[in-house]
Formats: structure tokens, sequence, C-alpha cells
């Protein structure tokens, strides 16, 4: 039997379009894991996914209460999408689901953030995205490395063993 031998990741370019406590912490958990086992990572918030790095609004990200077939109600039971449209329901999910974060010991996404960038992470914003929603770099969160096109985003994450990840 042939022997193959897998070269190792050596990079990782991970992608974020949604503000969903659900995508925004996929996309910090898969960085800064990258970065724990020594690989390179970059990440890229593109369109919704710019307010879990826009200082108004990165420490206030929610639950998709409507839609999310995922969503699970105490006991295991599917949520009902319809309840999802009730006036504080999704900020009572949210704020459950971040409750059991902070038991976990998950950090809110300004410090998980930094955990990212403080282990060679680099973190940007896409210059589409930030033209549609008229947000300046001001704006975003103060360790943002750059505003860039998605095709500077992609030509930065060339390179063998290179993995791009869309959340």
């Amino acid at each position: 039997m042939a022997k193959t031998t897998e070269k190792p990741l050596k990079k990782v370019c991970i992608i974020c379009a949604k503000s969903t406590i659900e995508d925004v912490y996929a996309t910090l958990i898969m960085a800064n894991g990258a970065v724990m086992e020594g690989i390179e990572a970059k990440v890229f918030f593109t369109f919704f996914g710019l307010d879990a790095i826009t200082k108004k609004y990165m420490n206030r990200i929610k639950t998709a209460t409507v839609g999310n077939p995922g969503l699970r109600a105490p006991g295991g039971l599917p949520f009902p999408t319809i309840l999802g449209m009730l006036p504080g329901v999704e900020a009572g999910v949210s704020a459950m689901m971040k409750s059991q974060m902070a038991k976990l010991d998950i950090p809110p996404v300004d410090e998980f953030l930094e955990m990212i960038t403080a282990g060679g992470g680099e973190i940007y914003a896409c210059k589409l995205g930030m033209e549609m929603f008229k947000l300046e770099k001001e704006d975003l969160w103060d360790e943002v490395k750059d505003v860039l096109t998605v095709g500077e985003f992609y030509a930065m994450c060339g390179g063998e063993n290179t993995q791009i990840i869309f959340t």
C-alpha cells in the first residue's frame, strides 16, 4: 500500500459575513484555534459581519431566533421560529446564550479579537461593506489591520497549504 504524506496546514483565511452570535463566534473560535496551533490566521469581516468589528455593535450581537433550524428550546425541543418574532424573545435568547458562554469562560467579542491579534492573527474589514454601510475606519475596533477589497484579501490568502473558510 502506498503511503501518502499530507502537508500541514500553514494558513487559514476566514470570512465572516453575518453578525449573529453563532456566526461571529464560529469565526473567532476557528481563528483563535488556528493561532493557538501556530497556523497563520487572517479574518475578513464583510457585509453584516462588520458589526462584529464595529465598536458600536461588537459586544451587542444577538442570536438569530427566526430561521435558525439549529436553535433549541430548553429541553432540546426545536425552537418555534414564530416565537422569534415576539418582542423580547431575541434579546432573551441572546442573553441566555451569552450566559451559557460566560459559564464556559468564552470571552466577549472584543476580548476574543484581542486574543487573536495578540497571537499574531490579523483582522480585516471589507471595503465594499464599509462603503455600503457608510462606515469609516474610526468606527472599527482599533486593531483592525486594514480595509481591503475581497480581491486584495484573496491575494493575501494565496500560497501552499492555505484553507479559506466562509462562516
